[in-house]
């Protein structure tokens, strides 16, 4: 089994003819579970969904609960729930064996981790949005969450600008003249409809991707590759790459 890695040393990831599912395979009794990071909201509402059409046993309520870390015996997994941009760390450094995160974030952060497979869910598109008079200026300013995504795209369309870092409410620095464009994730375009922005350029599409810690790769091999295999039987058709 061949993977991506997320620093971009790429290496194509064959996905398995699909065949009847096998179940897993065997653990000792004292095998630790699978540890999984999982971003809270849509992402991890998709990516349960997904693992319960690939048949690992999670709880009809799963989704609905308040902890942080929940176990799944019947599935010999642990799942750990953390903001989004932080679910690359905790696979970097070993507290998860395993993540479900999107490209986006996988983009920004630059974490040193193996991608195993795009799981076409919780799919939406990054782009340049602004005002619908928007002319180009002399200084030109881009406000965004994702300061290392719009950095590297302008620099290599050879446009300088200076790109100013936001953690929400992206729209809002057109409107009080705090930036020329945004750089923002694009789903249904309603939030740009309502504060009067239009999108501009479409830049990449995004989905969200099953990453793998590096050690865990190697260690818990078996386990990871039957979980690709499964979960590759499942993932929707007919999306793009992002």
């Amino acid at each position: 089994m061949t993977v991506f890695k997320t620093t971009h040393r790429q290496q194509p990831f064959m996905k398995p003819d699909r065949k009847p599912m096998q179940g897993m395979p065997k653990l000792t009794d004292n095998e630790a579970y699978l540890k999984v990071a999982m971003p809270k909201g849509r992402i991890f509402e998709e990516a349960v969904e997904l693992f319960r059409r690939a048949d690992y046993p999670l709880p009809p309520a799963f989704e609905q609960s308040r902890k942080l870390i929940l176990d799944v015996p019947e599935a010999h997994m642990s799942f750990i729930l953390a903001k989004p941009a932080d679910v690359p760390t905790y696979v970097e450094y070993g507290v998860a064996d395993i993540g479900v995160v999107g490209k986006d974030v996988l983009l920004e952060e630059g974490r040193d981790v193996y991608e195993l497979l795009d799981l076409q869910i919780s799919r939406c598109h990054m782009a340049i949005a602004g005002l619908p008079d928007w002319q180009p200026t002399l200084y030109p300013r881009v406000a965004t969450k994702f300061p290392h995504v719009a950095s590297t795209y302008f620099r290599q369309k050879g446009q300088q600008v200076e790109v100013i870092k936001l953690n929400g409410s992206i729209e809002l620095a057109p409107i009080v003249g705090l930036a020329d464009r945004i750089v923002d994730i694009v789903s249904t375009g309603r939030t740009l409809k309502e504060n009067g922005l239009v999108e501009l350029e479409k830049m990449m599409d995004i989905s969200s991707r099953l990453i793998a810690n590096r050690v865990s790769f190697r260690m818990r091999s078996e386990q990871i590759e039957a979980l690709v295999n499964r979960l590759s039987q499942v993932i929707p058709t007919g999306g793009n790459e992002g």
